[in-house]
C-alpha cells in the first residue's frame, strides 16, 4: 500500500512503510543525541577532573586561557563521539552501545594522552589557565587536545573498521 499526497499539479506516492522508517529514524536520531551529549558531558568533567583549578568556574570568571583549553578539550571529545557514533553498528541497540564504548574508551584515551604530554611537556597548566591575561601556552594545549583528539577518532574508525571486516 502506498500514500498518496496531492499537489495542485502533482500526485506524490510514499513508499510502504513511510511513516514506521520515518518514526524509527526520528528515535534513532533523539537517543544518539542523547548518547552524544551524555558523552559530551563525561568528557567535560574528565577534562575538568585531570586539569588543576575548577574549569567551569575559570570560564564563568572570563580566564582567557580555561576558555581556550576548555573549549579545545570539548572538541576534541566531540570529534571522539562524532566518530564513535559515525562507525557505529547499523543495527540500532548494538550501534548505541558500540557508541557509548568507543566514546567512553576514547574519552579515557584522551585523558591520558594529554594528561602525558603536559607532564612531557613541563607546562604548568594550572597556572596557565587561572591567569588573566592571555598565555601562549593555552593554544600549545589546545593544540594538544585538538591533535590528541583526531588521533583517537582516527583510532576508533580504524579499529571499527577492522572489527566489521572481521565479523
Amino acid at each position: 500500500m502506498t500514500i498518496q499526497l496531492a499537489t495542485a499539479s502533482t500526485v506524490v506516492a510514499l513508499p510502504e512503510g513511510f511513516g514506521s522508517s520515518l518514526g524509527r529514524g526520528i528515535g534513532a536520531i533523539v537517543l544518539y543525541a542523547i548518547v552524544g551529549l551524555v558523552l559530551m558531558l563525561l568528557g567535560f568533567y574528565a577534562i575538568d577532573w585531570t586539569t588543576p583549578g575548577k574549569l567551569s568556574a575559570l570560564v564563568r570568571d572570563g580566564k582567557p586561557n580555561a576558555v581556550v583549553v576548555t573549549a579545545s578539550g570539548m572538541l576534541s571529545m566531540a570529534f571522539i563521539i562524532v566518530v564513535a557514533i559515525l562507525f557505529s553498528s547499523s543495527d540500532l541497540a548494538a550501534g548505541l552501545i558500540t557508541s557509548v564504548v568507543y566514546g567512553l574508551v576514547g574519552i579515557v584515551a584522551q585523558v591520558l594522552a594529554v594528561r602525558t604530554l603536559e607532564w612531557v611537556t613541563k607546562l604548568d597548566v594550572g597556572a596557565t589557565i587561572t591567569d588573566d591575561r592571555f598565555a601562549p601556552a593555552s593554544v600549545v594545549v589546545a593544540a594538544v587536545h585538538l591533535a590528541l583528539g583526531m588521533i583517537v577518532a582516527v583510532a576508533i574508525s580504524d579499529f571499527s573498521t577492522l572489527f566489521a571486516t572481521a565479523s
